[in-house]
């Protein structure tokens, strides 16, 4: 990232997997519902593999729905192709415990440390209004705004959402900074639309696409601060 481009004004935060606990929170969840299901044989890795490629799909297949319609559907698919009985309640289990899922360790103090500093915080997310509300709520009043594909009426990678967080923003896309883990969703839209990006590599095994490198790579938010001192955009004694 060349150190000689302003600060941005805005940094953006992908949530699930770089705030919020995604593959643990899912996991447990995958777990629960095998349980509940008395299936004993089936790894929830398995569930999950199978449910993320389904919920993936739906996303990108119009017309736009609400995240918790489409978590349904993902799931009855995912339960209909492992030959495993599915119920309504499946899903309302599924968004209840996305929205209680726990932030990471280390980000509630560094997105405190980031808004001393003088940054605005923005969450673009793709999910639902009452569902991110949960999670944002472990994040101890330090996000500015929250854009939702709900909001927007498209999902990542379509640039529609980014789009949409700028014109709400108020800003050009060089004026902000993007912090994300997933790299077929917002690594992709970033090659895309040109964006500064850093890259969460929580260790997830997940690539970045092969033609895109990020400005950045972090373990985990611990280094933003002073890696944003490094590049002049904040004091050293801040970070």
């Amino acid at each position: 990232m060349p150190t000689h481009k302003p600060a941005p004004n805005w940094l953006t935060f992908d949530c699930y997997g770089t705030l919020i606990q995604w593959d643990e929170g899912l996991y447990e969840v995958a777990r629960q519902l095998l349980h509940n299901k008395k299936v004993e044989d089936l790894d929830p890795r398995t569930l999950l593999e199978v449910y993320e490629r389904h919920e993936f799909r739906l996303e990108q297949t119009p017309p736009y729905r609400s995240f918790r319609e489409i978590a349904q559907m993902a799931l009855e698919q995912t339960m209909d192709e492992l030959g495993l009985p599915v119920e309504q309640v499946d899903g309302e289990i599924l968004t209840a415990a996305i929205s209680g899922m726990p932030a990471f360790p280390e980000v509630p103090d560094v997105l405190r440390r980031l808004k001393a500093a003088g940054f605005r915080l923005c969450i673009i997310s793709n999910t639902d209004d009452s569902i991110i509300a949960g999670n944002v709520g472990q994040l101890g009043n330090t996000i500015d705004r929250i854009i939702t594909a709900e909001q927007a009426g498209a999902y990542k990678p379509s640039l529609a959402l980014f789009e949409h967080a700028y014109r709400e923003l108020g800003v050009d896309s060089n004026e902000t900074v993007h912090i994300c883990a997933s790299p077929h969703l917002d690594l992709a839209a970033a090659r895309d639309l040109g964006l500064r990006c850093i890259w969460v590599d929580r260790g997830s095994g997940r690539k970045p696409p092969p033609d895109y490198t990020p400005d950045a790579t972090l373990p985990d938010l611990n280094g933003l601060p002073e890696l944003f001192a490094q590049f002049g955009w904040i004091a050293h004694s801040t970070a």
